[in-house]
């Protein structure tokens, strides 16, 4: 693991915690626990902020934490956009060239994936490709919001591209790694774009300089806050710069590898109420 937690004046500090959202906050059904909720009204009592971080649109964040009043902001789209969710005002997007969207797009359209897009506050599926959707290896509690957070556009992905607004993230979902591996390369031959992971069948993409960890920055900057008085919690790919970047990292006991390894502390697992279980032990 990391650096270690990291201390001022011989006490730990709190100011901010960026959370995840799916396998961290969220249980694995998706909800919110009431240990999870209630570290919620114990940050709002000592004046803890939280800030959902997540590959999600702002309208993907579950309304037990964006109308909780210890949640103001939150960084969506994998840190391309960072949202006051009181006032609905967006204070960072980082968007993608069309002209590279659809030259990405023009490598890997002949593959069975989607090519989903974030842009206008909305997550767009062309139509041609919504029923790709039912075929992944979800769960029926995993599917279920990424439909419920997906417009269908009415059209093929390329009128999808010249009529939706400015592009921050695009989301492929696949049905198998040999498809998964020609998006990966297709998305590597490119460095103004970088990709991550939430589940096992997608690739997140964003500009190089759009990812969780520059997004935790930008929004410490934004408000004075020391990276050491910051906790953040993930489980995967898209949250390894996050946990980096925060004075303390923590990777959650469901996370991968690759989170643990780079993590100052490793909590419980989602199901277990990790989050809560670890802050009330910090703040104790």
């Amino acid at each position: 693991m990391g650096r270690g937690r990291l201390q001022r004046g011989g006490a730990l500090m709190t100011r901010l915690v960026f959370v995840d959202m799916d396998d961290t906050f969220l249980s694995p059904d998706k909800s919110v626990s009431a240990e999870n909720m209630a570290i919620l009204d114990e940050a709002l009592r000592r004046g803890v902020q939280f800030v959902p971080c997540t590959g999600r649109n702002v309208t993907g964040v579950p309304r037990e934490l964006s109308e909780h009043p210890s949640v103001r902001y939150a960084v969506c789209c994998n840190g391309a956009l960072v949202c006051d969710v009181r006032t609905h005002e967006v204070l960072r997007e980082v968007d993608i060239d069309k002209g590279l969207v659809r030259s990405l797009y023009a490598d890997v359209r002949d593959l069975p994936i989607t090519f989903d897009l974030f842009a206008d506050g909305i997550v767009y599926t062309a139509s041609d490709r919504w029923p790709l959707l039912d075929r992944l290896c979800l769960t029926p509690e995993g599917l279920a919001p990424i439909k419920r957070v997906r417009t269908c556009f009415d059209g093929t992905v390329d009128e999808m591209i010249g009529a939706v607004g400015d592009i921050c993230r695009i989301n492929v979902f696949y049905l198998d790694e040999k498809d998964a591996r020609s998006v990966w390369a297709a998305v590597d031959a490119r460095p103004e774009l970088i990709r991550s992971s939430s589940l096992p069948c997608n690739v997140e993409i964003t500009c190089a300089e759009a990812h969780k960890g520059s997004g935790l920055r930008w929004l410490c900057d934004h408000l004075g806050v020391d990276l050491s008085d910051v906790v953040a919690f993930g489980d995967s790919s898209n949250d390894l710069t996050m946990l980096e970047v925060a004075g303390d990292g923590v990777a959650m006991a469901n996370a991968s590898d690759e989170c643990k390894a780079v993590a100052d502390h490793v909590c419980g697992s989602c199901a277990e109420s990790g989050v809560a279980r670890y802050l009330r032990s910090l703040w104790a």
